[in-house]
């Protein structure tokens, strides 16, 4: 009389390996990334990854779909020191922006001289003959359309932290820096002047198509400024809705889809959620809850 092995018995639910193994050589493209991140996050279901690490392979596989216009920093916003103007007034507005990093202009974008770093702005504090040039390194260009995971290996092998992203015409449109690229998977890096300009209000334009918000925005200024129309008679503030969907108390890290928005907790202390990162989700996306 014969029976199967164990290993063998009908019905016995594939293990993650196995089901990773399948995502990754046996479906076509589209299929195995879908299974991939389906097995991951069932890993972590399970307890077999934690909610850092799922967020950060999950981040990892993003930034192959992003491309640099996607996150950057747009010119418009860029603090760049500008040559044209006395040096005591760029000395001044390098030191209030809190950057480690400057393009140098002579006039405008059309004219890139190359980048500062600020520790050389020391020597021009304590020497008046200081000459600018002689300090100046390379800038680095790169398209719009570069994806991000090439990008940061660009980056790690010519020892770059930051790129001046230009469009089919030459024409620089925006920034981008090594950390950037790296919060898409880490989650947000805090420094001492990566805050919320408190006379911005609640609500500022980050990059295009992202805004960092304080969770204490009221849900009608939210509504009022993206047109959306998220409600709830149990909030107030958009905080409030996020931590209503989660169901407890926000973490750095968390991520949400609510009503066409897709939400990031960038910063939250034990008792609530402080600041948020939003972009408008796309079109197929709906509320599903949260993600990490």
């Amino acid at each position: 009389m014969t029976s199967d092995p164990p290993s063998s018995q009908k019905g016995t639910e594939p293990s993650f390996l196995q089901r990773l193994t399948a995502s990754l050589f046996h479906e076509p493209a589209s299929d195995a990334h879908e299974q991939f991140v389906s097995a991951l996050r069932a890993a972590k279901t399970n307890g077999v990854l934690s909610d850092d690490a799922l967020f950060m392979i999950e981040g990892v596989l993003k930034i192959s779909e992003l491309s640099a216009s996607d996150i950057m920093v747009p010119r418009s916003q860029i603090k760049a020191i500008d040559i044209s103007e006395p040096q005591d007034q760029w000395l001044r507005e390098a030191n209030q922006s809190g950057h480690s990093r400057f393009p140098v202009i002579d006039g405008d974008f059309s004219d890139v001289k190359g980048l500062l770093h600020a520790k050389d702005l020391l020597t021009a504090l304590l020497h008046s003959d200081y000459r600018l040039e002689e300090h100046l390194r390379e800038a680095k260009f790169i398209p719009e359309t570069m994806p991000l995971n090439l990008l940061l290996k660009e980056f790690k092998r010519e020892h770059q932290h930051l790129a001046l992203v230009v469009d089919e015409f030459g024409e620089v449109t925006g920034l981008l820096t090594i950390e950037d690229v790296l919060e898409q998977i880490v989650g947000d890096i805090d420094d001492e002047f990566d805050t919320v300009d408190i006379d911005a209000g609640n609500i500022v334009s980050e990059s295009r198509g992202r805004w960092k918000i304080r969770a204490i925005t009221h849900l009608t200024q939210f509504n009022q400024y993206f047109g959306a129309n998220i409600t709830d008679p149990h909030c107030e503030t958009i905080g409030g809705i996020i931590a209503d969907r989660l169901e407890r108390v926000p973490r750095p890290g968390d991520q949400l889809t609510v009503d066409g928005f897709r939400f990031k907790v960038l910063r939250a202390d034990d008792r609530q959620a402080k600041v948020l990162l939003v972009e408008r989700a796309p079109k197929a996306a709906s509320d599903k809850g949260a993600l990490a």
